[in-house]
């Protein structure tokens, strides 16, 4: 490989590095290598991080980037050693034509901080193409009368090749009458004129043929050959003669088709066919062959097609005129291209970040461009700016080369991803411009937390729902995506109540579905809350928390449960109820309460059988048994009632009471003792209501008997007081005393109450199972005796005396007396 300084071409393949020093910064900013065209792949440039003067530690902690001036990549850096090598190979001639010299340009460009150096390498050119003749045959025609030391323009061979490996000189086989000499134009082009040695004579050789070979000085040296047809013509002494030797025109490049360039002239003196004169261009290159014309009889030089500043800035075109009789003149026309703004600025994305991070810092790299406009002046010179408000800004690196960079933090959350157009604009009049449109996609960064559609989310369960019941689903949104959108849904482990929470209810982590474990009694639970907490995916993780209120919904799942008169006969089997009683009479009060809530707990009493079903009637929501009618003597002395109590749930449920009625006549004790008897199935009630008659019709005749007894002792008495006993002492007091027991023991308020006097001592047999309280007989009547009661013997008990036959019956509504 050859690299060599570009203003000092030096032999071998030898490696030179030029770092031009800028005055800010203190670093080279321009590294200028050299390397041959069509160098392999692989083949060293040189080692451009030593000449930047960077570090092995640098290079391993900083990107180096290589950022050509076009689209294409000729180049690559090792990132470990830093040597640059060829990626691509190169032509010359393909990438610069003629033009000198051939500079490759790219930016190096190192992050971390952000800095940028400017390289070009130059390509040398390297003999790889022959010359070659346009026309393999040139017919010259020259007078006989033509002076010896006449010069006559020939038709240059063409070379791709540039410098030394391009045209050097031009040979000519010998012939006797001519040789060739070679000049130098001021663009460096060698072009060919054949001196003719001594006169021709046509009468002794009418056409002189021979060779002429173009060589290149490369090495090895490649050559082209073409014919020379001299033809000898007949005496013209004539020339024609340009009226300037020298045309200079300038012309615009965005001039169209068959546009006018510039018009020659020459004159002939001679006269005739000698002195008619044709116009041709002489087809020194293939550039002038594409693109001029000429008109052979008015010598209008016209464009063959448009003109391009930015591919050729200068053609000269040689003009030959030759007369009828075969002389020839030659001029030179210089067409200058002048340039227009007919370039808008282009626009090469050499690097994009294909997803930018949301979290991304201030100053980012984005993006690399590069803005290249191929005129020249105010029409090349370029700025760029962003359309639209974005948060990025351009920052300007060296040359062409530009840095799209974030000026402020971005969510994706707000936006998820930006076009950023890039506009670059020239300074020619009128301005062009071209956008080029940028698509940033941001990537999610966690950074934000699920959020709960309710702070508070209230549901309902019913009591006794099996396990695996649905309550509702929880919903929380994340607004980032991806893994860290996924939301999982999990129950709060708090210090009190999580153990209860956790046994009631579980959350399925993925859909947020609340589910009952087992069955809740509403009995035992009313309502509670626990604390669930939604997390997303992300690394480290955000979450959120709710609050879940469950309302226990009660369900009718408990029958009413009688507390009075109790269920299992552990109280007194009866009430009783005085034959005096009249309709309303309270009998009893059926007390039930019902674990449920609501209407599931309100109760309802009714009758549900009766002995008989129209002396007591039951209240509908107080549960007191009351007497429907006025108590006669036809009535049974025992009933036994059945009380349906009822709920209001659905379906209701309900429970029974029975209770054992006694009606009673007074507070004797056969009543006491009656009233005790064991209380059996139906068949023994009926059994019951026998012996009760049997009992009624032997009291009926025992009262009989007594009454004839009485008749019998009155009349006896009678007889007596008259007759035999008119000295027994007067026993009337006794009978005083009775009516005045009998007075004093009168219903005082008319309403069925004893005589607030009246006292009643009790006692327990040390013998009885049971622990109920009995009344006994009234005591006989003392100072601390209420009247009506006497003494009934031992143990000083008192017994009360019913009321008289003659006295009247409590009215209705009269209280009940105390059930036993």
């Amino acid at each position: 490989m050859e690299l060599r300084k570009r203003e000092e071409p030096l032999p071998g393949r030898a490696l030179f590095v030029i770092l031009l020093l800028c005055v800010s910064g203190g670093r080279a900013e321009t590294a200028r290598y050299s390397v041959p065209e069509e160098a392999a792949r692989g083949s060293l440039v040189g080692n451009i991080v030593k000449d930047l003067g960077l570090t092995a530690e640098e290079l391993s902690t900083r990107q180096v980037r290589l950022v050509p001036e076009g689209e294409k990549q000729y180049f690559q850096l090792d990132q470990h050693t830093g040597d640059l090598f060829v990626r691509e190979q190169m032509d010359r001639e393909e990438l610069c034509g003629q033009s000198e010299p051939c500079l490759v340009r790219f930016d190096v460009l190192l992050e971390g901080p952000l800095q940028s150096f400017r390289a070009e390498v130059s390509l040398t050119d390297i003999n790889d193409h022959a010359p070659v003749f346009l026309n393999k045959e040139i017919i010259l025609k020259i007078s006989e009368t033509t002076k010896p030391k006449a010069r006559f323009l020939l038709e240059s061979a063409q070379d791709p090749d540039v410098g030394n490996n391009s045209v050097h000189h031009y040979n000519i086989s010998s012939n006797g009458y001519f040789h060739i000499y070679t000049r130098q134009r001021s663009d460096g082009r060698r072009h060919a004129e054949l001196v003719l040695d001594r006169e021709l004579d046509r009468e002794k050789q009418a056409e002189v043929v021979f060779s002429i070979t173009a060589v290149d000085g490369g090495s090895p040296p490649r050559s082209g050959t073409a014919v020379i047809r001299v033809v000898v013509l007949d005496a013209n002494d004539n020339i024609p003669v340009f009226t300037q030797s020298l045309y200079k025109v300038r012309v615009l490049e965005n001039s169209s088709e068959d546009t006018l360039v510039a018009v020659v002239s020459a004159k002939d003196l001679d006269s005739g066919i000698n002195g008619e004169i044709a116009y041709s261009i002489v087809q020194n290159s293939e550039d002038n062959r594409e693109t001029f014309k000429i008109n052979s009889e008015t010598g209008q030089i016209r464009l063959k097609k448009t003109l391009d500043y930015e591919e050729i800035k200068t053609y000269e075109i040689d003009i030959q005129a030759t007369d009828g009789g075969g002389l020839s003149a030659n001029c030179k026309v210089e067409v200058g291209v002048q340039d227009v703004n007919d370039n808008a600025p282009e626009v090469t994305i050499t690097s994009l970040t294909s997803s930018l991070s949301e979290a991304a810092p201030l100053n980012t790299v984005v993006a690399l461009f590069s803005v290249r406009d191929r005129d020249s002046g105010d029409n090349g010179r370029t700025s760029c700016e962003l359309l639209g408000e974005q948060p990025f800004s351009i920052l300007p690196l060296v040359g062409e080369a530009y840095a799209l960079v974030t000026l402020e933090a971005l969510d994706r959350e707000k936006v998820s991803g930006y076009n950023v157009t890039v506009r670059a604009s020239d300074a020619g009049t009128p301005a062009l411009s071209t956008s080029k449109t940028l698509v940033v996609r941001l990537s999610d960064v966690n950074d934000n937390a699920p959020t709960f559609s309710q702070a508070i989310y209230n549901t309902v369960l019913r009591e006794n729902k099996p396990a695996g019941t649905i309550l509702g689903r929880l919903n929380a949104t994340d607004a980032d995506t991806g893994e860290n959108a996924l939301v999982s849904y999990m129950l709060v482990l708090t210090p009190l109540g999580v153990s209860a929470a956790r046994s009631f209810l579980s959350v399925e982590a993925e859909s947020g579905i609340v589910r009952a474990l087992h069955p809740v009694d509403y009995e035992e639970v009313h309502a509670f809350e626990v604390t669930v907490r939604a997390a997303d995916g992300g690394s480290p993780a955000f979450s959120a928390e709710a609050l879940l209120r469950v309302l226990v919904r009660d369900e009718n799942d408990n029958a009413p449960v009688v507390l009075h008169p109790p269920p299992d006969g552990s109280a007194a089997a009866g009430e009783l109820v005085p034959r005096w009683a009249q309709a309303g009479y309270l009998v009893a009060k059926v007390v039930a309460v019902d674990a449920d809530a609501g209407q599931n707990a309100w109760l309802s009493y009714e009758l549900a059988k009766a002995t008989e079903p129209g002396l007591f009637r039951v209240g509908l929501h107080s549960g007191e048994v009351r007497t429907a009618r006025a108590v006669t003597e036809r009535d049974a002395p025992r009933h036994r009632l059945v009380v349906l109590v009822r709920d209001r749930g659905q379906p209701p449920r309900s429970s029974t009471a029975t209770l054992t009625i006694t009606l009673v006549d007074g507070f004797s004790e056969a009543f006491l003792q009656l009233s005790q008897a064991h209380t059996g199935s139906p068949q023994q009630e009926e059994g019951d209501h026998d012996l009760l008659t049997t009992y009624l019709i032997a009291s009926l005749c025992c009262i009989s008997s007594l009454l004839l007894v009485v008749i019998a002792a009155f009349s006896g008495t009678t007889l007596c007081k008259g007759r035999l006993c008119p000295a027994l002492p007067n026993s009337s007091a006794r009978s005083s005393a009775d009516s005045d027991l009998t007075a004093d023991a009168r219903d005082m308020a008319g309403r069925g109450d004893l005589w607030p006097g009246y006292h009643y001592e009790m006692y327990l047999t040390n013998d009885s199972g049971q622990s109920d309280f009995k009344f006994l007989r009234p005591v006989l009547p003392s100072p601390q005796s209420p009247p009506g009661c006497a003494e009934a013997g031992k143990g000083n008990m008192l017994e009360c005396s019913p009321q008289r036959a003659g006295q009247k019956r409590p009215e209705q509504g009269t209280a009940a007396p105390p059930s036993l």
